[in-house]
């Protein structure tokens, strides 16, 4: 949700905060608020008669620098590369065991042991799973591998 704030420009230590953006209603907001500080006498200056909600000054936030908004933006990046890594790495662990289990039927093939009808049938759906836990498992190395850059952008931008 967005907000703005306003002061007045001979009492700048006054900051109204309403939600909205700058627009007439978010003013009129503003100026109900300073009037029940008035009303209250907790305002600490006095107002010329006929103040108007357009007199309220809009506080500007701190804009960034170039160069931290630069570092925000890492950080954005890193952060999407770090979800991609523990995307990868879901579907790596979900499909591990199946693939295991398939790669030990894969041993059988070397062997002058016969193979039952359903170890070779269950070999030949497992190719499929085994195909997708080694493609995840070359994809999450590669990725864990780009993301070291990305955690040391993170560790910078904590101050870890």
């Amino acid at each position: 949700m967005s907000m703005v704030q306003y002061t007045l420009a001979q009492s700048p230590d006054v900051v109204l905060t309403v939600s909205g953006k700058d627009s007439h209603k978010a003013r009129e907001k503003a100026l109900d608020q300073l009037m029940a500080m008035l009303d209250e006498g907790t305002l600490p200056t006095a107002l010329a008669d006929g103040f108007s909600a357009e007199q309220l000054v809009e506080v500007q936030p701190p804009t960034s620098s170039a160069a931290v908004q630069q570092q925000e933006d890492a950080v954005v990046e890193a952060i999407q590369v770090l979800n991609q890594l523990a995307t990868l790495k879901v579907k790596v662990q979900a499909s591990r065991d199946e693939a295991l289990q398939v790669r030990q039927l894969v041993d059988l093939l070397f062997t002058d042991d016969p193979m039952t009808e359903d170890q070779l049938s269950e070999l030949k759906d497992g190719f499929k799973v085994l195909k997708s836990f080694a493609q995840s498992n070359l994809r999450f190395k590669e990725a864990r591998a780009q993301a070291e850059e990305a955690r040391q952008t993170l560790d910078e931008a904590l101050g870890s």
